[in-house]
């Protein structure tokens, strides 16, 4: 008999999840929770890149001392924390040449430790370390044990520098592994020697600590306080401004709407104090009322809503290109005459292209109206691929022109590339060779695929 193996299908590799140092101790209760984060803590503050190049930066010149110094002086004066640790890195080659035997050497492991905290300060914390028990066989002082007078001068620098520029808990770790080497150096190796001065180290070293300690949360609280302070004044400034926007806002919504009213009420009043008026001095009067009441509306749908906390816009939509022949339609009740092209497939597009495509023509129209009365107008709608465009042109006015242009703001071409720019889309507008003017308009729309659908 034969036997037949089933073979199982190929399972696709799985993915190696990352490799977590502390996966074996993952914590079961608030005390192993704590240790493991004393743990990561360590290894970030003390191992992770703990040779890597931090240089030490000039100091800020802008304060309220070096700001009234010369000069030539204010500039040495940037250079001011570099040359106090200079200063200590000496005072320790004193302390250990002083010291006698190995004079050289025993001021070489003294002062480099101090000079790379300028450059690599946790690295300079480990030299420290590590030179201090290999700085005991070379020194006459057996009696100090087991800091060496240069030795000790140098590892309190260092404590204080490393923990000046890097942050409190740096700081704890690196008394901690000091109160360590030193309760294990005496425990060890102390009972031979005179005095030992581990006391002295972690005393002194605990008072330093904590002085910076304190110096870094009090420079913490002045930073946020005066980021706050800054947002706070930018708040209020925003405040102020927006305040007085709605100021302006409310007396253009009162006196604008107070005259458009009038003109409405007179505009329907006006028929019937003329006896048997022609009827295309009514259908004139109907259409000024109809565009005050409409121009009236419009105005309390945008300003209205600055008039009190509680106000509700109006529930009319928003007008859009489906709405362009009424617009049309009312321009050439007031004179204008207008032509409308539209070319490509007519879709509907987002609410604020239509939106934004149906005040661009009315704006161009009323620059037309204004400026250039007598003139006829075209309007192109494109509907390409990519989005709209259009294009509003108007021919010269009349050379005996009877109605005169009405000078505007200069704020209708400004409004207008604000709305294309809002939409990322192009505009152009100037002058034609023929004289008139015209106005080109791009705005993209993305194209929805089936599936984004």
């Amino acid at each position: 008999m034969t036997e037949t193996t089933q073979t199982q299908p190929l399972q696709p590799p799985q993915p190696t999840p990352p490799h977590d140092p502390f996966a074996a101790y993952k914590p079961r209760s608030p005390e192993f929770r704590l240790a493991a984060d004393a743990l990561r803590g360590l290894r970030q503050d003390l191992f992770h890149d703990a040779f890597a190049y931090r240089p030490l930066h000039r100091r800020s010149v802008d304060g309220p001392l070096t700001r009234r110094l010369p000069g030539r002086t204010r500039e040495y004066a940037a250079w001011t924390p570099h040359a106090v640790i200079t200063a200590a890195a000496l005072l320790a080659l004193f302390a250990a040449t002083v010291d006698g035997g190995f004079g050289l050497l025993l001021g070489a492991l003294a002062v480099i430790p101090i000079l790379l905290t300028m450059a690599r300060p946790v690295g300079a914390f480990w030299l420290s370390m590590a030179a201090t028990p290999f700085a005991l066989p070379f020194g006459d002082s057996w009696g100090e044990w087991p800091w060496l007078p240069g030795s000790f001068v140098c590892h309190l620098t260092v404590l204080t520098v490393v923990a000046v520029r890097t942050r409190p808990r740096t700081a704890a770790w690196m008394w901690a592994l000091t109160a360590a080497y030193g309760i294990s150096a005496e425990t060890l190796f102390g009972s031979g020697h005179y005095s030992t001065n581990s006391g002295p180290m972690l005393v002194v070293s605990a008072l330093v600590l904590l002085a910076v300690t304190v110096w870094h949360i009090r420079r913490d609280a002045e930073q946020e306080v005066t980021a706050q302070q800054t947002v706070t004044a930018h708040e209020r400034s925003r405040r102020t401004l927006l305040e007085e926007r709605t100021t302006i806002a409310r007396e253009l919504h009162d006196v604008v709407a107070h005259h458009m009213s009038v003109v409405a009420i007179q505009a329907e009043a006006a028929p019937y104090r003329v006896e048997n008026p022609p009827p295309e001095l009514e259908r004139a009067f109907v259409t000024i009322r109809e565009n005050a009441v409409a121009a009236l509306t419009e105005l309390r749908r945008v300003l209205g809503v600055v008039r009190a906390e509680d106000y509700e816009a109006p529930d009319a939509p928003q007008p859009t290109l489906a709405d362009l022949d009424a617009l049309l339609a009312n321009v050439r009740d007031a004179g204008l005459g207008v032509d409308k092209t539209v070319t490509g497939a007519v879709r509907e597009l987002p609410q604020g292209v239509e939106l934004s495509a149906y005040r661009i023509v009315q704006e161009a129209l009323s620059n037309t109206l204004r400026h250039a009365p007598g003139a006829s107008a075209r309007v192109e709608i494109g509907y390409v691929l990519g989005g709209l465009g259009l294009r509003i042109v108007n021919d010269p006015p009349p050379a005996p022109a009877l109605v005169k242009p009405s000078p505007g703001a200069g704020h209708g071409i400004t409004g207008m590339r604000e709305r294309v720019s809002m939409l990322n889309g192009e505009m152009t507008a100037g002058a034609t060779d023929e004289g008139g003017y015209e106005v080109t308009v791009f705005l993209p729309v993305p194209v929805v695929s089936e599936g984004d659908a």
